[in-house]
């Protein structure tokens, strides 16, 4: 063996036992960061479902179907790891024997054919996602408002660059080994000519070609050095991530396998929809049994401790890609609330924690480390910023703006500062998640639109985490907005938002030339009616909303559809209470809405709130009732391929004809996967042009009205509202469709703001003037 080739072998072996030696200590710590995470019950069964979805997923790379170029590029990046391992394995050998090759696979022509292809399209793909990374990155001298814009802001920037650096030197390596094997087995005895063929270098030959005639001997010494350079390289990067155990876009190859497995939902759907309940040492809770609880039990999430381990496992997984952040309607305008930032603030402040609660722990204590705002990954205070966000390239712009903070010192230091004596002494003072890590105003931006969760790749469930912090903070600590004190009231005394009179739930159905019957008043139950028509809060009381109201009750009484309502029997479905973190009064309306249902014999419900639409069907099943829930666009649109509803054009030449935009309510499009319905009623109406704005269908702008916001003051950046109307009006459509009174009522805001001629509409009015042409017509 000459003298070239030993020094390898010995520098390699050296650096194999390093490697991994050091990251298995890194793999390590991440086990330990999220076993210190509360359990997770149902998220490792069924085996069977979760493994299909799993394998679906990954190899389906569905979350990507909206970009077909990153999904084909990330797709043979990713395939590559798995597929290329076993040259890493190859080149070991190849240090000692140039035409080392494994046994039964070394030489077998359809794998070689498979291995040349991927590490091809690797190298293809690797270079897109580099020439990506490079044109869509936060420039460096650029003011925060304009680098705000990248998807990248606030990524660590090198961890990015090593990886990319790796994948392609590596890749590079595989092909150039390929092309020195061809070149080496030419020169050789007939046995090694006879494999120097296109059939077993298909795509590589034509490089190995390039090198005929050279020296044997000097072939030999290439083939072991680009080898070794492979395996160092590797190496290189097991040493980093493992010196990394925060460096998720590294870690999210092995992570996002068992994170996507357990997902939330076994089917592939993503988390939204319904919010899960409040779980008090392994149960759920029940309002009844609030006295039985002990003493010492949390309610939501304080601590890093109280997220289970599929929540800290969220954390690790992030890859930074910022996807979530490019679709948040609260970063887009202005907002503090990142969700990648989010994420990576709970990450680094987990992974500072781990130690000292692990440490406690085996003390027999319950200690947190970090106060005052001195907590893992933000020892400077409040705000959505870790070291990765200090450690980019725009922290300095960062400064204390907009709920950030940059990092300030090392973080076992500051700990330490604070009392935190490490695992050998534990005497950590606890600390609060809010607002010691993450910024108020970065929790409270939040619109639970759940744009994403929808875009997240590896399922990281954000909305579930920040609700969680909610409900903490409501529940616990009693911080939240002044202004959800005054809803909450009303909620307890009126049994709606607005605080008005019960009595006054059915004066939306004045003057109607038919009447609405009452169940226990005018029907004995809901079962002599088709339907339960749930009028909601907003319906009954909201002037825009009871238009819809009206509208509907007026079409399906066209439509022969026999429904019902519950009068001043009706009361919220919770749906505010509980997306701001009021867990238990959402239960006690909830309740008394469920035993109110029961005794109406309601099993088949039509509403025009999606947010109503939303509880009813996916939240009310924790509490035992469950119904056949019907979103009104669904129920008109069958009514109007039925032939029961027919709406015709406006007369040539009469006022009617016009083009419209459809907005998707998240809870109704996102939440609930309802997207056709709605534009299949406008498609049906001659006379009206449906222009989609940039933004639609799963990736939709919210109104900014969803997780109680509607109810809040907007006091930082621009309106969510105003900008969406600003979206809708720039389509050059007269009018704006919506299927959500929320929707409603704050685009009709935001128009009004923008001073700008639009009107906007339930779908449903739209339909029913169409529908009374032809009534007139006759």
């Amino acid at each position: 063996m000459a003298v070239l080739q030993t020094v390898l072998l010995v520098i390699v072996a050296l650096a194999t036992v390093v490697a991994l030696a050091v990251f298995v200590r890194g793999a390590a710590a991440v086990v330990r960061q999220v076993g210190v995470g509360r359990p997770a019950p149902g998220r490792l069964a069924p085996a069977g479902r979760r493994t299909l979805t799993l394998v679906t997923e990954v190899l389906g790379h569905g979350r990507f179907q909206h970009r077909p170029a990153v999904r084909v590029a990330h797709w043979a990046v990713m395939v590559s790891f798995p597929v290329l391992f076993l040259t890493l394995v190859t080149g070991y050998g190849q240090l000692v024997d140039p035409g080392f090759a494994l046994p039964l696979v070394g030489h077998l022509p359809p794998w070689e054919w498979l291995t040349e292809a991927i590490a091809w399209l690797s190298l293809a793909g690797i270079l897109w996602l580099v020439l990506l990374r490079l044109r869509t990155q936060p420039d460096r001298g650029e003011p925060v408002e304009g680098a705000r814009r990248s998807r990248f802001f606030g990524s660590t920037r090198w961890q990015a660059y090593v990886v990319e650096a790796v994948i392609l030197v590596v890749v590079v390596c595989v092909l150039a080994l390929r092309a020195l094997e061809h070149a080496w087995l030419s020169g050789g005895g007939p046995a090694e000519v006879a494999l120097a063929t296109p059939l077993h270098f298909p795509l590589t030959a034509w490089l190995g070609e390039l090198l005929a005639g050279v020296d044997r001997g000097v072939l030999g010494g290439a083939v072991a050095a680009v080898a070794a350079v492979k395996i160092l390289v590797s190496l290189a990067w097991l040493v980093v991530i493992g010196l990394q155990p925060t460096m998720g876009v590294a870690w999210h190859r092995f992570l996002a396998v068992v994170n996507v497995y357990a997902r939330r939902e076994p089917d592939g759907a993503p988390a939204l929809g319904p919010l899960q309940p409040v779980v008090v040492d392994g149960q759920e809770l029940d309002v009844a049994a609030l006295e039985d609880l002990p003493e010492d039990a949390t309610l939501g999430v304080g601590r890093i401790e109280d997220f289970t381990w599929k929540g800290l496992l969220d954390f690790s997984t992030c890859t930074e890609c910022g996807r979530c952040q490019e679709q948040c309607p609260a970063w887009n305008t202005g907002k503090p609330l990142s969700p990648k930032l989010f994420t990576l603030a709970l990450r680094d402040h987990a992974a500072a924690s781990a130690p000292f609660l692990r440490a406690a722990r085996a003390a027999g204590g319950s200690a947190a480390p970090g106060a005052d705002g001195a907590s893992g990954s933000n020892a400077a205070g409040s705000g959505v910023a870790g070291p990765d966000v200090a450690g980019s390239d725009v922290a300095a712009a960062l400064g204390g703006r907009d709920g950030f903070r940059p990092h300030t010192g090392d973080v076992l230091g500051a700990l330490a500062a604070a009392g935190a004596t490490g695992p050998g002494g534990v005497s950590a003072t606890p600390s609060a998640l809010v607002p010691d890590v993450i910024d108020p105003d970065v929790l409270w931006a939040c619109t639970t639109c759940g744009a994403c969760v929808q875009q997240c790749p590896v399922d990281i469930e954000h909305v579930d985490h920040i609700l969680d912090l909610r409900r903490h903070e409501v529940l616990m600590a009693s911080a939240f907005p002044a202004e959800l004190g005054q809803m909450f009231k009303k909620l307890e005394s009126k049994g709606n938002p607005w605080g008005m009179a019960p009595r006054k739930r059915l004066d939306w159905a004045k003057d109607l030339e038919f009447e609405v019957p009452v169940v226990g008043a005018d029907v004995e139950s809901a079962a002599e009616v088709d339907y339960l028509f749930w009028v909601g809060c907003a319906g009954a009381f909201e002037d825009r909303a009871r238009r819809t109201t009206r509208a509907v009750a007026e079409l399906l009484h066209t439509a022969g559809v026999t429904f019902a309502v519950l009068g001043d029997g009706e009361t919220c479905t919770g749906d505010p209470a509980r997306r701001s973190g009021n867990e238990l009064l959402f239960q006690m309306l909830a309740a008394q809405n469920v035993e109110t249902l029961a005794e109406a014999g309601a099993t088949k419900i039509v509403v025009t709130c999606a947010h109503c639409f939303n509880t009813l069907a996916r939240e009310y099943p924790q509490l035992g009732g469950r119904y056949e829930v019907v979103h009104h666009t669904q129920l008109l649109n069958r009514l109007v391929r039925e032939e029961r509803l027919r709406p015709v054009p406006p007369a040539p030449g009469a006022d009617g004809a016009r083009t419209v935009t459809y907005h998707d309510p998240c809870y109704l499009g996102r939440h609930n996967q309802v997207y056709a319905p709605p534009r299949e009623l406008l498609g049906a109406l001659d006379g009206v042009q449906v222009a989609e704005m940039p933004r639609s269908g799963v990736d939709a702008m919210c109104c900014g009205g969803g997780g109680a916001r509607v109810w809040m003051e907007e006091k930082i950046g621009t309106r969510v509202n105003v900008e969406r109307a600003r979206e809708a009006a720039g389509t050059g459509a007269s009018a704006v469709a919506t299927a959500c009174p929320f929707c409603t009522t704050m685009l009709s805001d935001g128009v009004a703001a923008n001073g700008d001629d639009v009107e906007v509409l339930d779908v449903a009015q739209l339909l029913l003037a169409g529908v009374r042409r032809g009534e007139d017509r006759e």
